[in-house]
């Protein structure tokens, strides 16, 4: 390119009046516009949109060098007089073309240093939900992109004293628009993902937790959701329809080779588990609440695994002797039947930590099955079953989730024809079960029933009578 001092002469004065009419509009804004009462202004315009009470503690700042920009520190949500949310530093730029069109678009938003807390309240109201006399309104939004980082999303139960709390949070949404006039979730549209570091809940911790998100017109597709749980692998998707009056949910989720030593501490204090399992579950639910959604549950689980060591109890040498003693439980023996469909809900009610506490030694668990079919919150055993060296323990019944109780469960020690050997229910409350004696004919009759034995080896044709109990995927030992 020649050089031509003219040419140069007019792009230097042409850029200096550029740079010399922005640092004007900058210096204008800044003392023209009074700070505190636009502050105050979108204090107010915030807490109409979202029903809720929001307030800029810290500064506030505009720029318009790069365009634009508007930016809040420490912005608080209040509902109810409890923080719902706490955001250090927010900066929003503004489309100047929708300024002049009397619109408000946002070419992008930079969120950081993000603290959302959801509670849910012992009336089983959340601190997000608005007063019945709230309008359940949001208005017009169009922004291209939302980006997040430092988020940090607490959740507390102050009914069951549960809680959960994410950590090192970020990501970024993109094309959110909502036509306004509905509650926002039933007509966002929007793309995006998100990633956290860990995820604590009170007897789990995941880490490395990734996924997308699709959402149009209120109806959100969470795919692929993947992470790391009890060191092993796990990935799904869940779809979420919050376009229609009652909410929709499907949940399809899997985690391969995990280990059941970290899955079971919590529940076994003092004993050691070993080995892989897997564990899948498909559920639909349908609901506003959580009752409604567990009323309304549907689908299967299934836990699974191969070649366990159960140190600490040898379980074979307590059923050895069954028919002369009722020093055992085969409740607690059966302990990992329990875990498919409910984890550590329904088991902390009573003590796997009793296993072989008078014998030591240790247990090779053969096979571990249990699966369910999840109807209407309640899940029924299909294949639920587990084999030692030497014996096999199955299980039938049903576990209410609504209710949160034993639904007819009885636990068995079964022979080679999958016939009941010693029979055990359970009934009553996940919390306080009541956990029968073994069945009297079984356990309390030894004596009586050695000397049947021999009689029918004396009388050829003569057989006991054998009612099925359980005939599913779990061989018998050989």
């Amino acid at each position: 390119m020649p050089h031509n001092p003219k040419a140069l002469k007019i792009f230097l004065a042409a850029l200096g009046g550029l740079v010399g009419i922005l640092l004007l509009a900058a210096l204008a804004v800044m003392l023209l516009v009074d700070s505190e009462a636009y502050k105050q202004r979108a204090e107010a315009a915030a807490s109409d949109a979202f029903g809720m009470n929001v307030s800029v503690e810290g500064r506030l700042r505009i720029g318009v060098v790069s365009g634009l920009h508007v930016t809040l520190e420490n912005v608080r949500i209040r509902n109810r007089g409890t923080e719902i949310a706490f955001v250090k530093e927010a900066d929003l730029a503004i489309e100047l073309l929708s300024l002049l069109q009397q619109e408000l678009r946002y070419g992008s938003v930079v969120l950081n240093g993000v603290h959302i807390s959801i509670e849910r309240g012992r009336d089983a109201t959340y601190n997000y939900e608005k007063l019945p006399e709230a309008r359940e309104t949001f208005p017009a939004l169009d922004v291209r992109e939302v980006t997040f980082a430092g988020l940090i999303v607490a959740y507390a139960d102050k009914a069951s004293g549960s809680s959960v709390e994410s950590s090192g949070c970020s990501g970024e949404l993109t094309n959110m628009r909502h036509p306004g006039g509905a509650a926002f979730l039933s007509r966002v549209s929007l793309s995006g993902n998100f990633a956290c570091s860990e995820v604590h809940g009170e007897n789990t911790t995941v880490s490395d937790l990734k996924s997308s998100v699709e959402a149009t017109e209120g109806v959100f597709n969470f795919k692929p959701v993947t992470m790391r749980v009890f060191g092993g692998q796990g990935s799904g998707s869940m779809r979420m329809d919050r376009s229609v009056a009652v909410p929709i949910v499907h949940v399809s989720y899997s985690l391969s080779k995990f280990r059941v030593e970290d899955f079971f501490k919590a529940l076994a204090p003092g004993r050691s588990v070993h080995g892989l399992m897997d564990f899948s579950t498909t559920l639909s639910m349908r609901g506003r609440t959580r009752v409604e959604l567990r009323q309304s549950a549907n689908g299967e689980m299934s836990l699974s695994g191969m070649n366990l060591t159960l140190a600490g109890a040898d379980l074979d040498k307590e059923l050895l002797n069954y028919e002369s003693s009722l020093s055992f439980n085969l409740v607690d023996m059966s302990a990992f039947l329990f875990a498919g469909p409910i984890g550590l809900a329904a088991t902390k009610g009573f003590e796997f930590a009793r296993l072989g506490q008078q014998t030591g030694g240790s247990t090779q668990i053969r096979t571990v099955v249990s699966k369910w079919k999840v109807e209407k919150g309640v899940a029924h055993a299909k294949d639920v079953a587990m084999a030692t060296r030497e014996n096999r323990l199955a299980l039938q019944g049903g576990l209410d989730f609504v209710n949160d109780e034993y639904d007819d469960v009885i636990v068995a020690l079964i022979d080679s024809n999958g016939c009941a050997k010693v029979r055990q229910k359970v009934r009553g409350p996940f919390s306080n079960p009541v956990v029968e004696r073994p069945g009297v004919l079984a356990s309390l009759a030894g004596p009586v029933r050695k000397l049947l034995s021999k009689a029918r080896a004396l009388l050829p044709g003569t057989r006991e009578r054998c009612v099925v109990f359980y005939s599913g995927s779990v061989a018998a030992p050989k």
